[in-house]
Parts: structure tokens; sequence; C-alpha cells
């Protein structure tokens, strides 16, 4: 287990890194990944809060509490280039998906470094060109690109990243093959993994085959992801 809820000093520094990274933590997200308790995680994150580091918001009666990191925890954190997330009763339970999902893969693929979506945003932007992205066409506009929830990046140099779709409601047919269409042609991935939720993967699996995209796209069942013995 990683473990590192106070027994380093840079802890909280971490933690506040962390949250920049995948944008969203809740307690039992920052539980997972660090291999703590559910309690002793909310414990750090409110004390982060009061810090003045992560700011914390309940959206969903029944669902947990949401912590984003505030301008002063990106400064503490050296974090540069990346605005604080914003959460709404909307986007809640992606959100939340998303966390857990980032946590579990962290911990299933200690050889990868996890990032969300805003900080592939930003390194995109720095570097001008699609690091981890899809390029999609829109009639009558090009091509735009397509970012993943999240990105599983090697730690060993020279191989090529993972993109990680969390997929809890089902699109438009046409805009799922879209998509699965782009990631087929996309050469700056080595794959792309689809979790899933029961209602999505039939859909995702229709477009997925329709799209000649089964080389490249992998599905997984998101519950049983979080559900699977968690190493460290």
């Amino acid at each position: 287990m990683r473990n590192v809820a106070g027994s380093h000093p840079d802890a909280r520094l971490e933690m506040v890194r962390w949250t920049a990274r995948i944008g969203v933590v809740t307690a039992p997200s920052l539980a997972r990944y660090e291999g703590t308790t559910a309690a002793s995680a909310h414990g750090r994150l409110l004390a982060a809060e009061r810090a003045g580091l992560l700011n914390g918001c309940r959206v969903l009666a029944g669902l947990p509490t949401l912590f984003t990191v505030t301008r002063a925890g990106l400064r503490a954190a050296a974090v540069s280039g990346i605005a604080p997330a914003r959460v709404s009763a909307a986007g809640a339970r992606h959100a939340i998906a998303c966390a857990d999902a980032a946590a579990a893969l962290a911990r299933a693929f200690p050889d990868h470094v996890v990032s969300g979506e805003r900080e592939l945003r930003r390194d995109e932007r720095a570097y001008g060109v699609a690091l981890a992205s899809a390029r999609v066409a829109h009639a009558g506009s090009g091509e735009r690109l397509h970012r993943p929830d999240l990105v599983l990046w090697p730690r060993a140099g020279g191989a090529l990243p993972v993109a990680v779709e969390v997929e809890l409601t089902v699109k438009a047919p046409r805009r799922l093959l879209e998509i699965c269409g782009a990631w087929a042609r996309c050469r700056c991935v080595s794959g792309v993994l689809y979790l899933l939720t029961r209602e999505t993967r039939a859909p995702v699996a229709r477009a997925l085959e329709h799209a000649h995209a089964a080389a490249q796209i992998v599905l997984v069942d998101l519950d049983a992801l979080l559900s699977a013995p968690q190493g460290g």
C-alpha cells in the first residue's frame, strides 16, 4: 500500500498536485489512490480546505463532497497553466467517476502516471501538437481535438500514452461512431480504454465495430475496475 497520509512532509502538497492533475477528487477516491481509509482521506482534505489549498463543494445529496484545487493551492504545489476546476450538479457524477477511475488506474498501473483532461489540454496548448487526443472531423469547421477524460503516461521513455474514456451516459450513435473512428486513426496513443456502465457498453461496442476500431479500443467494465483488488 502506498499509504502516504502524513508520513511524509510533502504529503499535503502531493495530494494537492494529484487534485490539480485530475481536476476533482473525493475522499473515497483519495483513499483508494493512497491506500488509506476514507475517514483519514476526508480529514486530510478538510485540513487542506481550511488551509486554503482546496475547495470542497457538495452539489448533490447522497454523493461525496467534491474537492478542487484553489489558486493558492496551485501556487503552493508549483502547478502552472491550469485553472481551478469548476463543479456542477450536471457534471458531478462524471467527475466522481473520473476521480475513482484515476485512483484505481494509478494503483493498477504503477508504471504509469495518470493525468486528467485539464492537464492534457495545458500540455497540448504548450507544445502545439496532439499528445494524447484524437482528431474528429466536424462539418464546416474542419477537425477538432477530442480529448480523453484521463491519460495513462508511461514512466519509461519512448512508449506512447493510453487514452481513457469514462462513459456514463449514452451518446448519440453518430457521435460515438465519429469518436471511435477518430481513435482508430489516432497515432499518438498506443490504445484507448473505454470504462463503461451496463447502459453504455452496448452502444459503444456497436460504434467500435462499425468504426473497425477493435484493434485500438478495449472495453472495460467500470464497476469491475473499481471493485478489483488494488495492489501497491
